[in-house]
């Protein structure tokens, strides 16, 4: 049962206010309070009466079975729902998976995400990509949509062009196998990485190298041979060590794309010509065509005055193909917020063309992760590289392990250490309001305690723990509890916990409404907050009498089921021993 609803159409039989405005209205009030409140402020302006004394009219009026009492509290309205309907309702919509049902859409919709270049490695920016990315794909999944998981990797360009260059000029013919001070080598994205790093050090020696890079592309564009052979060996080198760090970060896609491979097609090109034809596009003095979209927006430069391709040129084209080739409802682009007016441009372009998916382009913008350390700059050599993280963070983990489980096997330590990592990692990127710049710590984030990863993993463990020991000690059949008399649960810590359990599907709402995890986050927080407060205050294996002691392992089961459902959405794996 929706109890929000519930108390929202008694509501609307006394008030002149649609169901909608009412819901909106309605509350959790601090503890003690009730469940839920409604401010009577609105709707006594609309019945020109006092909020007070209406509050105390309604209260006297209200009334129903799921509600144990409604107060008057000032000009706020304080509604306590039934313990025992409470139970019922929550728990057997739990079992039955109709507390969780969260069809809420429809359509097909291409999610975006990562796009890496292959001049460098990933770093802690991109796993907020990845993490944003598959977790939103999850989200629009469970809520009705069906989902394609896209990555366009950006292997071609000036960027490219100068990790290439500095090879060539700088690397003497090492591989990165032969790399590094110790020559023991390097990680094969890391060894290019290295290679851009290097340009940009040596630019400030030698200005000309710009140039010299700028020649390299328009070869590369042109197809000589030598370049493109050197580009395919650098660009298998970044792409296999990118694909590395995917598999180890549990990182999925459906497709793949590559901007190289949308350029030999110039499916922008084409776009660019019709532009021009159509007087939407103009061409500059120098040879440059921009799309003219002033004064709302800036004008937008497409192609260069030597004829070379900008991201912007392939995007024309790529966004027409994904639309045509996928018969897409919906294209989101997972893309930090400094390309924010890129694609405000790009989007009033598809606009201007009078393309009828302009529409349905979504740029689901996030904030900036920088570490305690300060801003990261890949030019400089200063970004935090995802692997060299996720490895930090293994360690960290198994720093905790070796505290809190000295008798563990170097084995299990080793697999649960990433597991903790990869989660510590994941929720602490995506428990934030994805729009908002972000501060990412390592050792907050793999606290087993606060609001962390690993928090719900330890919870999971501990609820598991408890089903367990009811199996194997008390011999109690776990395949029953959903027709356990969940009416019996009466502990103000109980109803604590169905009430949360009970939110689940409002928090995806949430989530899907604002297209950022940080509500089904702050649930799942919530959820095991309530129920490590229920596990120190009530025996669950010594209640009075069987029928409590299988009530009770019914709401601990209840809880793993909301847990791992919301876990998975958010791609933290769910631990059943810590």
């Amino acid at each position: 049962m929706d109890f929000k609803e519930q108390i929202a159409l008694l509501l609307v039989k006394e008030l002149a206010l649609p169901k909608d405005a009412v819901i909106s209205l309605l509350s959790v009030p601090p503890a003690g309070m009730g469940d839920y409140a409604f401010p009577c402020f609105i709707a006594a302006k609309e019945q020109k009466k006092n909020p007070i004394e209406l509050s105390k009219t309604l209260a006297g009026k209200l009334s129903a079975k799921f509600l144990e009492k409604v107060e008057a509290k000032g000009p706020y309205l304080n509604f306590f729902l039934s313990k025992e309907r409470l139970s019922e309702s929550a728990l057997a919509g739990i079992f039955n998976g109709s507390a969780l049902e969260t069809k809420l859409g429809k359509g097909k919709v291409m999610v975006e995400y990562s796009s890496p270049n292959t001049n460098k490695p990933l770093h802690v920016g991109h796993l907020r990509n990845n993490a944003l990315g598959l977790a939103i794909s999850n989200l629009l999944e469970g809520t009705g949509h069906k989902v394609v998981k896209a990555n366009l990797i950006n292997d071609r360009g000036i960027h490219i062009c100068k990790s290439m260059l500095a090879y060539k000029l700088f690397a003497n013919g090492k591989t990165p196998e032969k790399w590094g001070e110790d020559k023991k080598g390097v990680k094969s994205d890391h060894f290019v990485g290295d290679m851009y790093v290097l340009f940009n050090q040596k630019l400030k020696e030698d200005p000309t190298l710009e140039e010299k890079a700028q020649e390299l592309l328009l070869k590369w564009e042109k197809g000589d041979k030598e370049t493109i052979e050197l580009w395919k060996k650098m660009n298998k080198w970044a792409i296999d060590g990118m694909k590395e760090t995917y598999k180890t970060f549990g990182t999925k896609f459906d497709e793949y794309f590559f901007e190289s491979e949308m350029f030999k097609k110039q499916l922008g090109k084409k776009i660019i010509e019709e532009g021009l034809a159509k007087g939407i596009f103009k061409r500059e003095d120098n040879g440059a065509v921009v799309a003219a979209l002033e004064p709302e927006l800036p004008n937008k430069v497409l192609l260069r005055g030597d004829g070379t391709s900008l991201y912007a040129t392939n995007d024309l084209g790529v966004t027409e193909e994904k639309f045509e080739r996928f018969a897409l409802d919906k294209s989101i682009w997972v893309v930090a917020n400094e390309q924010d007016l890129y694609f405000k441009q790009l989007f009033a372009i598809f606009k201007k063309l009078n393309r009828k998916w302009a529409e349905s382009c979504y740029h689901l913008s996030y904030g900036y992760v920088s570490l305690p350390s300060g801003r990261m700059k890949s030019r400089e050599g200063t970004v935090a590289d995802a692997d060299d993280l996720i490895l930090e963070m293994k360690k960290l983990s198994l720093a905790e392990l070796e505290k809190r489980y000295p008798k563990l096997s170097a084995k299990k330590k080793d697999e649960r250490a990433l597991k903790i990592a990869l989660g510590g990692i994941k929720f602490f990127l995506l428990k934030n309001d994805a729009k908002k710049d972000m501060v990412f710590d390592p050792e907050k984030s793999i606290s087993f305690e606060g609001e962390t990863g690993p928090y719900l993993q330890y919870t999971f463990a501990r609820a598991t723990s408890i089903l367990r020991k009811a199996e194997e000690e008390e011999k109690i059949n776990l395949k029953k509890l959903a027709d356990a008399e969940f009416g019996l649960l009466s502990h103000e810590k109980e109803k604590e916990l169905i009430v949360e359990l009970n939110k689940y599907a409002d928090a995806v709402k949430k989530s899907w409404e604002l297209l950022s995890l940080h509500p089904i986050c702050h649930h799942l927080l919530a959820v095991a907050e309530k129920f490590n407060s229920f596990y120190h205050e009530v025996p669950v294996l010594k209640a009075e009498n069987k029928k409590e002691v299988l009530a009770k392992l019914a709401l601990v089961q209840a809880t793993l089921i909301v847990l791992k459902k919301g876990m998975d959405l958010i791609d933290v794996e769910a631990i059943e021993e810590m």
